[in-house]
């Protein structure tokens, strides 16, 4: 739904998955979409994490999987980002990740855009990903930081659903939604304040003592903290 979170699953997949290409591309990058664009139309095949920017008006051959993270905020939407795959007389499948709360949404579907859809029950001996993902974040403040900008840009996003009856941000799991970013922890900001968040263990470092990777922006951090010393 949001840049901020195509930036750190786009780099938190590169880290995790291997053998397989992983490209990123949102509506910030501009220039660099183009070339990001070609390279991925000429790969043989890989995964491309972008915003609604690829929803349409684009055309990449043999599309085998759309699958939406996000509900998108506009029904329109939803249609145009399923019709990235199955193009031409080609087979292809589009899945949509929803809440136990948010499926009402699927009937709005089927009478707003007549788009019938099945489910897909969960896979079995899922593999706990989010550990090595925590770690990442431990090792490096540019993944640290990517990760609580996406979760703050995915609940301000969240909160624009034009379908606000069922995408209630008052309903949502704060806590849940935390640990599924692999959050070290709870980002301050209006839509958490006077909260509370039993259910979430924020790690027993220091936050600010992570570094990062990249020497020349750890250097200017530690001027930063300097001057703020």
């Amino acid at each position: 739904s949001t840049c901020a979170c195509v930036e750190y699953y786009g780099k938190a997949l590169e880290s995790l998955i291997k053998q397989v290409k992983i490209m990123s591309i949102h509506g910030k990058m501009k220039h660099k979409r183009n070339k990001i664009f070609t390279e991925f139309r000429k790969l043989p095949g890989g995964i491309l994490v972008c915003t609604d920017v690829m929803a349409r008006g684009i055309d990449i051959p043999e599309v085998h999987w759309v699958l939406q993270y996000d509900p998108p905020s506009s029904a329109s939407a939803f249609v145009h980002r399923c019709g990235r795959t199955a193009r031409i007389g080609n087979v292809g499948s589009a899945l949509v990740f929803l809440l136990p709360m948010e499926e009402s949404y699927i009937n709005f579907l089927s009478i707003n855009q007549k788009c019938p859809m099945q489910e897909m029950k969960p896979q079995a001996n899922v593999l706990d990903l989010l550990p090595k993902l925590k770690s990442m974040a431990l090792a490096d403040r540019a993944v640290f930081e990517k990760g609580m900008k996406a979760f703050v840009s995915y609940i301000q996003a969240y909160a624009k659903h034009e379908c606000n009856l069922i995408f209630r941000i008052k309903d949502l799991d704060f806590a849940g939604l935390a640990k599924g970013f692999a959050l070290l922890k709870m980002p301050k900001m209006p839509e958490l304040r006077g909260k509370s968040f039993p259910d979430f263990t924020p790690v027993t470092v220091n936050t600010d003592s992570i570094s990062f990777k990249d020497k020349n922006r750890e250097k200017q951090r530690q001027k930063q903290l300097e001057q703020q010393r």
